[in-house]
């Protein structure tokens, strides 16, 4: 097995935890926060989906498909259209709500689709690439992806989460 072998299980892997977070979700529980200034599912999975998406295309040197699809103008966000969530204040994780789970799941799938094309194609030499020199060490491809699948993963655990807390306050 390759290594691009074992990152494309990993990340399919985020996928399906994202669908198994977000099936069956109502608008209203999908916008619902546990707590005051805590973090809703819909906002979680979008940053996840945005991390992933800016990260992946500026390493793969593709635009991403928040802006090339529309997704943008889809969601229809109060935020700049490059925004992807990082240090978010809780009034700025409150504008980030949707109508729908599919809305979400459909980023979502649009973003691993990009992601996991651009993976395929990967080689073992590819990996050493630096794609970062802002960092002390540079970042290379390989941590790169890999910071991404931990931070993607990380977030879809905390949207799971949030979905049992606000289940069980239903029940």
């Amino acid at each position: 097995m390759q290594a691009k072998d074992i990152l494309i299980d990993a990340y399919q892997r985020i996928q399906e935890e994202v669908h198994a977070t977000v099936d069956g979700l109502s608008p209203d529980d999908l916008n619902a926060t546990p707590a005051l200034g805590a973090n809703s599912v819909s906002w979680l999975v979008w940053h996840l989906s945005r991390v992933q998406d800016d990260h992946v295309a500026d390493a793969a040197g593709l635009n991403q498909v928040w802006l090339t699809q529309g997704w943008e103008k889809r969601f229809g966000l109060d935020l700049p259209e490059r925004d992807t969530g990082y240090g978010h204040s809780p009034s700025k994780v409150a504008k980030v709500r949707v109508g729908s789970g599919e809305l979400l799941v459909g980023y979502y799938d649009a973003v691993h689709e990009q992601s996991l094309e651009f993976m395929r194609g990967l080689g073992a030499k590819d990996f050493e690439r630096v794609v970062d020199e802002r960092w002390d060490p540079p970042v290379t491809l390989g941590v790169r992806l890999i910071s991404v699948l931990s931070d993607d993963l990380q977030h879809v655990g905390q949207a799971a989460y949030v979905r049992g807390l606000l289940q069980s306050t239903a029940s």
